[in-house]
């Protein structure tokens, strides 16, 4: 089930970024709304994948650690879907 969509941004473009951006998501045949998310989507993961170093109080560390040091949990659901074959 998609997210719904309750928040909404405004932007304001050169008409260069305009055409250009209204061209590629034709292309891709999607609106310009859907590509552009998808993109800023695509570059906000990439840019938070990098971040490596983070900062966290001591309440926030407590937790932290007790679940890397808390034990893995089996659940059949996952098990069942990870042992069928790659659909084709």
């Amino acid at each position: 089930m998609a997210d719904l969509k309750t928040a909404r941004l405004n932007l304001r473009v050169a008409e260069g970024d305009d055409r250009l951006f209204r061209e590629a998501a034709a292309m891709a045949s999607e609106t310009v709304s859907e590509f552009l998310l998808e993109s800023a989507r695509e570059r906000a993961q990439r840019l938070l994948a990098d971040r490596t170093e983070f900062t966290l109080d001591a309440a926030r560390w407590e937790a932290f650690t007790a679940a890397l040091d808390r034990p893995a949990e089996v659940r059949p659901e996952l098990v069942e879907l990870f042992s069928r074959s790659r659909p084709k």
